[in-house]
């Protein structure tokens, strides 16, 4: 970079790019988001990790243009839809055609709806009462979830009720650059781990297995010296188009830690994590009206890929 010092640029929440100075005196460059800044000291959410910068030690710093968005990757949102059931395996399921039942005693949308991509091989009323016979069966609410187009509309003409818009964002994952050294990975979730995610409540052993069933997964998390978990997230593999694909779930920061770049840096060592495997391509599901995640996701290069719905039958 030149160098140019424009305090007034330093904006938090601004993608910024910072020279400084370090300790063998050589000098080397943050970029990305400041996360944090006061009289002393500098903290940006680069894509490695978070580098705090001493004020003393700033040589240069100006803000800079959001990162271009990576390459959107070719696939239907039926194909990515398939590719994505992979990664949250129901305890049980059912083929109606094309159609999945699945069910995992309520943990999750993802585990506990009918996946209504392609033909069902009957007529649609025949097909929704084969839905619902299916989760009346089990005790459960019959749900269908299925990409935002002609089916949706017809089941809302028909009574179903629409839970949760919700929108498939992806991205191209970049060149493993390895993972932030302070990012625990592990391969099964602890009890740490568990108590910290929040997303479905409690877990409990029908839960642990839905976490634990894509062809691989890893569980991350930010810890502080005594255990306390800040912030944790989970990623997990499946092959589709265009080879394997990372998904990334669970992304919660405990209350306290907001908005310090600690799901920036999680997401992150995911995306290093799947690229080190072979990963090329990533997704992940997130509510359509959580404004907050989508904006951490698009600084991390997701785009909007298309927006799917959960549906209730009436």
């Amino acid at each position: 970079m030149r160098h140019a010092l424009r305090l007034e640029e330093l904006v938090v929440g601004r993608r910024v790019v910072v020279r400084h100075r370090l300790p063998d005196g050589s000098a080397a460059d943050a970029l990305g988001e400041l996360v944090a800044a006061d009289g002393e000291r500098l903290v940006v959410a680069t894509r490695r990790g978070e580098v705090v910068v001493a004020r003393a030690d700033v040589l240069a710093a100006k803000g800079v243009p959001p990162a271009p968005p990576r390459r959107r990757p070719r696939i239907s949102a039926d194909a990515l839809e398939l590719v994505a059931a992979e990664h949250w395996r129901p305890l049980e399921r059912e083929d109606l055609g094309a159609w999945r039942l699945r069910a995992a005693g309520g943990f999750t949308g993802r585990a506990n709806s009918a996946l209504a991509v392609g033909d069902p091989g009957q007529p649609l009323d025949a097909a929704l009462e084969r839905v619902r016979g299916f989760y009346a069966a089990r005790g459960l609410e019959a749900v269908v979830a299925a990409p935002t187009g002609d089916l949706t509309e017809q089941l809302e003409g028909r009574g179903w009720t629409v839970r949760t818009p919700s929108l498939v964002m992806t991205a191209e994952v970049p060149p493993a650059e390895g993972v932030d050294p302070g990012v625990l990975l592990a391969d099964e979730p602890d009890d740490a781990w568990l108590a910290a995610y929040q997303g479905r409540g409690p877990v409990g052993p029908v839960g642990r297995r839905v976490l634990l069933s894509a062809d691989a997964q890893v569980f991350a998390s930010l810890r502080d010296d005594d255990g306390a978990v800040r912030a944790v997230a989970r990623g997990s593999l499946s092959r589709g188009p265009e080879g394997t694909w990372l998904g990334l779930a669970a992304v919660e920061t405990a209350p306290a830690h907001r908005r310090r770049g600690l799901a920036s840096r999680v997401t992150a060592s995911l995306l290093g994590w799947g690229a080190q495997r072979g990963a090329r391509a990533a997704f992940l599901q997130v509510a359509a009206s959580n404004s907050a995640a989508r904006d951490l996701y698009e600084r991390a290069g997701f785009t909007v890929h298309h927006e799917y719905r959960y549906l209730v039958a009436p």
